[in-house]
C-alpha cells in the first residue's frame, strides 16, 4: 500500500503499495508539493526541516477520512461510491506500536532504491513470525467474505484478529490512514478504505493486511470472489495470482529487480490484461515501506539486484482495461480510469541461499482459491 517509489533523483509517478496516491500529481498545487515530498519516503538521504514541513503537508492533505465524502460531483469511473466511514478502531495500550502510530508520520527513509538492507538471520526469524500472523489474519478475513457483509465489518474482523495475536494493524494511522486494512472492490485498484459499502453477489474484493509484531511488519493480500462471479472476473483473478506466482519463481540471488516486471507484464499482456504502473512492491522489515522499489511492469530502473537477506513484497495489480488510475477525493482510494475491474495478490518474500522463501505463504488451514481442490498441496 503507497507513494512515489523511485529515487529522489528521479521524481516520478510510481507509488509504493501503502501510500496515498497524491504522487500522481493531477489534483492541485498541493498535490504537486506532496509529490515532491513523498518521493523521499523510500529514498531520501537527509531529513531537512523542509522535508519535515512537507511531510506535515502530506498529512494535512490526506486527512482523517471520516464520515461521508463532501465532493459528491467527483467523476467516479465505475459503479462504486464511498460509503459512511466509522472512526478508527482502538488498540489497547499493551500492544507494541510502530513509530508512526501516534503521530501518523513515520521517519523518512534514507535509503536510495538500490541501497537495500541485508537482513540478519535474527531479522528473518522475526519476519517469519510477523508474516505468519498476517497470513492468519488474512485467512480469517477471507472466511467472512460473502454477499451482504460490509467492508467495515471485514475491517473489524481484521482488527480484532490482529489484536488477538498481540499485533498492531500496520495500516492504522500510517500517514493518517483511518482503518486497519484495505478493502478494494471491483474497479478499486488498491487502498480502498473500509466503510458501509455492502458486498454484492458477483463482486470481487482484495483485502490487504499488514501486521506489526516484535518490531517487524508482515504484509500480504489476496483477491476473493463474492458469491457468483462471471467467467471474465474469475479469469482476471486467476491471472493476477499466476502473475505473482511466476514472478516469485524467478527470484534468487543475482536476479535484477526489474526482471519481476518483465515476467508479470509479459504474462498479463498475453492474457489480454494490463499492469498498473502507478503502484509497486517494496522492501519491508522494521520499516513498513523501504527499498527496493519492486515495479510490476517492464522497466529499466536501477532498483538493484537480489541478494541473500533481502526481504520485499511483490504485489501485482492487474486490470481488465486501461492500466491508468484515478484517485478518489479521500486521497487514498485508487480506481481504474475506465471503471473496469482490477485484482491484486501480494506476498512478502525473502531471498535465501537456495532461492526464495515465501514468508506469507498459505498454511494448511488457509482457504483454497476457486480453481484449487481441497486435496491440492498449497505451494504459496
Amino acid at each position: 500500500m503507497r507513494s512515489p517509489c523511485l529515487s529522489f533523483l528521479t521524481i516520478s509517478t510510481y507509488s509504493c503499495s501503502f501510500l496515498s496516491d497524491n504522487s500522481v500529481g493531477h489534483h492541485s498545487r498541493m498535490s504537486r508539493s506532496v509529490t515532491f515530498q513523498t518521493s523521499f519516503l523510500h529514498s531520501a538521504s537527509c531529513l531537512s526541516r523542509k522535508q519535515r514541513q512537507l511531510s506535515k503537508l502530506f498529512l494535512k492533505a490526506v486527512g482523517k477520512g471520516f464520515g461521508t465524502p463532501k465532493k459528491l460531483s467527483f467523476p467516479y469511473t465505475g459503479r462504486l461510491r464511498p460509503g459512511q466511514k466509522s472512526p478508527p478502531r482502538k488498540v489497547p495500550a499493551s500492544i507494541p506500536r510502530p513509530d508512526y502510530a501516534k503521530t501518523g508520520l513515520p521517519p523518512l527513509n534514507s535509503r536510495a532504491p538500490w541501497d537495500i538492507e541485508v537482513h540478519s538471520e535474527e531479522d528473518l526469524e522475526m519476519m517469519r513470525i510477523s508474516c505468519r500472523v498476517a497470513r492468519e489474519v488474512l485467512d480469517c478475513a477471507a472466511q467472512h467474505i460473502r454477499p451482504g457483509i460490509t467492508t467495515d465489518e471485514i475491517d473489524e474482523v481484521v482488527h480484532q484478529e490482529t489484536l488477538k495475536r498481540e499485533a498492531y494493524p500496520s495500516p492504522l494511522n500510517y500517514y493518517n490512514y483511518p482503518k486497519s486494512c484495505c478493502t478494494s472492490v471491483n474497479e478499486v485498484i488498491c487502498h480502498g478504505i473500509p466503510d458501509s459499502t455492502v458486498l454484492k453477489d458477483g463482486d470481487i474484493i482484495n483485502v490487504d493486511v499488514t501486521c506489526f509484531v516484535n518490531g517487524f511488519h508482515g504484509d500480504c493480500s489476496a483477491t476473493f470472489l463474492v458469491g457468483n462471479v462471471d467467467e471474465e472476473g474469475k479469469r482476471l483473478v486467476r491471472t493476477t495470482y499466476e502473475c505473482l506466482y511466476k514472478a516469485i519463481k524467478i527470484c534468487k540471488p543475482g536476479v535484477s529487480y526489474n526482471k519481476i516486471g518483465e515476467v508479470i507484464e509479459d504474462y498479463a499482456t498475453k492474457q489480454g490484461f494490463t499492469v498498473v504502473r502507478n503502484f509497486c512492491g517494496h522492501g519491508i522489515g522494521r520499516i513498513f515501506h523501504t527499498s527496493p522499489n519492486v515495479l510490476h511492469h517492464r522497466n529499466n530502473e536501477k532498483n538493484g539486484v537480489m541478494q541473500v537477506g533481502h526481504i520485499f513484497t511483490i504485489e501485482p495489480m492487474i486490470n481488465e482495461g486501461t492500466f491508468k488510475s484515478i484517485t478518489w477525493p479521500d486521497r487514498w482510494t485508487a480506481a481504474t480510469a475506465d471503471g473496469k475491474r482490477s485484482a491484486q495478490f501480494e506476498h512478502t518474500i525473502a531471498i535465501t541461499d537456495s532461492g526464495v522463501e515465501v514468508l506469507t505463504r498459505r498454511i494448511e488451514s488457509s482457504p483454497r482459491y476457486f480453481w484449487e481442490r481441497e486435496s491440492d498441496t498449497l505451494e504459496f
